[in-house]
Parts: C-alpha cells; structure tokens; sequence
C-alpha cells in the first residue's frame, strides 16, 4: 500500500484504516515503500501520517538529539537514536521518539540482521517535543504511553510554555517552568539537557 496525499501544505496529521491491521513485517515494508513520510501506528492498528517538522522544531529536535549524543558517546553505556527511530511496543504501537537512549545491553539479544528493522523495544529514556500542530493533552498521552510500555523516564518539552514535563512509572508528571536546564535520573544519570538554545528567544 502506498500513500499520497493531498498537494497542499498543512499541518494535519492523517489517519488511515486499512480492512486489517499490519503486522509488524508488513509495517515496516509498508513505512519502507513510504519513506519520505512520517508514520507511526496505533495500538489498534490504525496508520497515522504526521507533517514534517517546520525549520524551528527541526532545529530544536536536533539540539537535544546533539547534546544526548554527545553525552551518550562519554558515558558509554546505551545508545542514544534520533525522531527516525521507530519502536514496537508491547501494546501494539509504532512510536518515534524525537530522541531516545536504549542501554546497549539490552540489544544483545537482537541479531545485526534485527536492528536493521524495527524492534520489538521500548527505550530506556525518551524526549518528545511538542510542536506547534501538537494537542498539549495528545503528546501528554503520548508520554504517558512510553511510561505504561516500559521506558523507565520521559521528557515533554513545551517550548511556547518554557515547560519540560517529567515522567516517571508510577508518579504523576513533575512539571519544571523556565528552568535553563534539566538534570537526568535514572538510566540517563549524569546527563544534563541546556535549555537554551530549545527556548524560543526573547
């Protein structure tokens, strides 16, 4: 199945419904033969086309992919993926991250051949960062479905608000306001987010 949409620029995301959901090999083909599109899928096996990010969120999503890279190569332990990334999770759920951070050992049971596919995983750590065509209370959803699939901690940065929201099992969300940096905990101990360059600036 291939995909076209409308010849207009917007910022809708698309919903496709197909006679049956696609199991994970027919997914990942279906996401192959489409590449130049951003596409997740639901638990109930709904296909979800997304707009591209305009130049601020690409710019902002790259920034925190740099700085976890950056402290993922030091440290040594995990690996850090950028928003290209797509996870299967137990749910059901397709999901890319704007980044994530997976602890290297938890792949060893993954063939080369696998990791060049979509995996059966959920990260250690994501971040996700809402942008402008983002619902608040969506991307909250979101975040906390990376929690309930198995991610141990999550960011949501709201940037109009200057708000990072914190996720963690079995806590409500902390919320952190105009802070210029925000501190890892868990599998991403050590790591340490600037804020300045994400912040819309004055």
């Amino acid at each position: 199945m291939q995909v076209t949409l409308p010849d207009s620029e917007t910022c809708n995301t698309y919903s496709i419904r197909g006679e049956r959901p696609l199991n994970d090999d027919e997914f990942f083909e279906f996401c192959a033969q489409n590449s130049d599109l951003r596409i997740e899928r639901e638990p109930n096996g709904d296909i979800i086309i997304m707009p591209p990010a305009g130049f601020l969120t690409g710019y902002r999503n790259n920034e925190v992919c740099r700085q976890l890279g950056n402290w993922a190569l030091a440290d040594g332990r995990g690996l850090s993926l950028e928003s290209n990334t797509e996870y299967l999770l137990p749910n059901g759920a397709a999901r890319a991250p704007d980044a994530s951070w997976v602890l290297e050992s938890r792949l060893e049971r993954f063939s080369p051949d696998e990791q060049e596919q979509f995996l059966p995983l959920c990260p250690d750590f994501v971040v996700e960062l809402a942008s402008p065509s983002d619902r608040l209370s969506k991307v909250k959803a979101k975040m906390r479905e990376w929690i309930d699939n198995g991610a141990a901690l999550g960011w949501l940065i709201h940037t109009k608000r200057r708000t990072v929201y914190i996720y963690r099992p079995g806590r409500e969300p902390e919320e952190l306001v105009d802070v210029d940096h925000v501190d890892g905990e868990g599998p991403v101990d050590g790591f340490r987010l600037e804020l300045a360059r994400i912040w819309p600036r004055s």
